[in-house]
């Protein structure tokens, strides 16, 4: 298993869902930064869980605790590392896990990876619990990224059948990220959430599911950072993305949708804005051949509605090796969307700053 995450900013997770506790350990960080605590505490608040009636009943406040590599107020160069403990665990709910698949789940995936030694309880080291220590590292990294005047925003695209609208492709305001921050559902228009809200609470009434849509964009970027083929922006941010669970579909600019037009449509004009180079339409993402071309990057993922659901399914025993029915116990959420937003945000600038800070090394790129 490897569970460190980047070349430049590396990124180790740890823990599982019911153990003593979680954490994280970040490296290559520039020393004598300052952090700001209490937005990195905002920010663990945004994913955490129990906070109204469209979230598990889990209680997680979510602190962490730092163990090392930051000194008189500034960062040492030298390893952070954080700690977030578990306060609010049910392991019982998930005694009969061990040997009963959950279905959609990585329960049986799991078992036959690690022989069966895998922590089972609550989805174990597979579990959206490990995106608090990622959260965290986000909000580090967001930090970082501001001081060169680089941002990240996201929205809910989309809850089952409510949809919101599209970022503006080239480029919304760093205002209205923060004012999305503020929302229990951030979307663009606001005459959505009720709707979605109800989208949610309908499918868990069914003791159901549902799933959506997320958007995210990146302001800020110059042109030039990235490399073709295996390290392509595009590579390396859905190599992270696809490390979120429930995340199932990645597109960068227009995505799929080009499938359906011809290049004359969707190829992206370029002019000069005095001496600054841009394109008038933004269908590309941000992206030409894996490096940035100096417009914001926009991309948007499929979240899957949670497997854990309350309704009874077919699955397997593995004790009896037999087919058997199931009705899941414990605290889930019928809908992660919300609470993924932050996740998305902080997996794109651990992401970002990983490729920044290889531009940096290698003069790759150009404002």
């Amino acid at each position: 298993m490897n569970n460190t995450f980047g070349y430049h900013a590396g990124l180790t997770i740890f823990g599982e869902s019911h153990g003593k506790a979680i954490g994280a350990v970040l490296d290559g960080l520039p020393a004598g930064i300052s952090i700001d605590w209490d937005a990195v505490r905002q920010e663990m608040a945004r994913r955490a869980p129990g906070r109204n009636a469209m979230s598990t009943a889990r209680q997680e406040a979510d602190a962490f605790e730092i163990e090392s590599g930051y000194f008189n107020d500034h960062t040492t160069g030298t390893p952070l590392c954080v700690l977030i403990r578990n306060n609010d665990q049910h392991s019982r709910d998930y005694d009969q896990l061990r040997h009963m698949m959950r279905p959609g789940h990585a329960d049986y995936s799991g078992k036959v990876r690690y022989d069966g030694y895998n922590d089972y309880r609550g989805g174990g080291h597979f579990s959206g619990r490990i995106t608090a220590p990622l959260v965290f590292a986000g909000a580090i990294a967001s930090q970082i990224l501001a001081r060169e005047s680089i941002c990240i925003g996201a929205h809910i695209l989309r809850i089952g059948q409510v949809a919101d609208r599209h970022f503006a492709p080239c480029g919304e305001s760093p205002s209205l990220f923060q004012q999305l921050k503020q929302q229990t559902l951030p979307v663009l228009d606001g005459t959505k959430a009720a709707l979605m809200e109800q989208e949610i609470l309908t499918a868990k009434s069914q003791l159901d599911s549902v799933g959506g849509l997320i958007e995210g964009q990146i302001l800020g970027l110059p042109a030039g950072l990235g490399d073709p083929f295996f390290d392509s922006v595009e590579s390396r941010l859905s190599h992270m993305f696809f490390s979120i669970p429930a995340v199932k579909g990645v597109a960068f600019g227009d995505g799929f949708d080009m499938a359906s037009h011809h290049g004359s449509e969707i190829n992206d004009s370029f002019y000069y804005d005095g001496t600054v180079v841009r394109t008038r339409t933004n269908h590309n993402g941000g992206i030409n051949g894996g490096i940035t071309n100096g417009m914001p990057v926009n991309f948007h993922l499929v979240i899957k509605p949670t497997a854990s659901i309350s309704k009874e399914q077919d699955t397997i025993d593995t004790d009896t090796q037999a087919d058997c029915k199931l009705v899941i116990k414990g605290r889930h959420d019928p809908c992660i969307v919300q609470r993924a937003v932050p996740v998305v945000e902080a997996a794109t600038a651990w992401t970002i700053l990983d490729i920044f800070l290889g531009s940096r090394k290698t003069g790759g790129a150009h404002d």
